[in-house]
């Protein structure tokens, strides 16, 4: 079992360390083919890999954070990610139809 981190942003990974997650692999692109039952991923994952993640099996542990408008699109730093009370939601994504 292995513990993804997923993100291209450098500020979200210094975030990640600094809050001493701990993970085996740092991804800046997921590789499903990668991951199987029992690992968990970290990320801000669109919803249809998140589904995908799940459904092999694995736990998906979202970077959570509520940003204004003017900082959307751009790159935050970790101190920016503690301002915006970044956190981990696990979450457990279904795809129905």
């Amino acid at each position: 079992m292995a513990t993804f981190f997923v993100s291209r942003h450098p500020g979200a990974l210094a975030w990640a360390r600094r809050q001493g997650i701990v993970f085996d692999h740092y991804e800046p692109h997921l590789d499903l083919e990668r991951v199987g039952a029992g690992d968990t991923v970290i990320g801000s994952l669109p919803i249809n890999l998140a589904a995908m993640v799940c459904a092999q099996g694995a736990l998906y542990k979202h970077l959570a954070l509520t940003l204004k408008l003017e900082d959307r699109g751009r790159e935050l730093s970790a101190d920016e990610l503690d301002g915006y009370e970044a956190h981990l939601v696990t979450y457990q994504v279904t795809r129905l139809d």
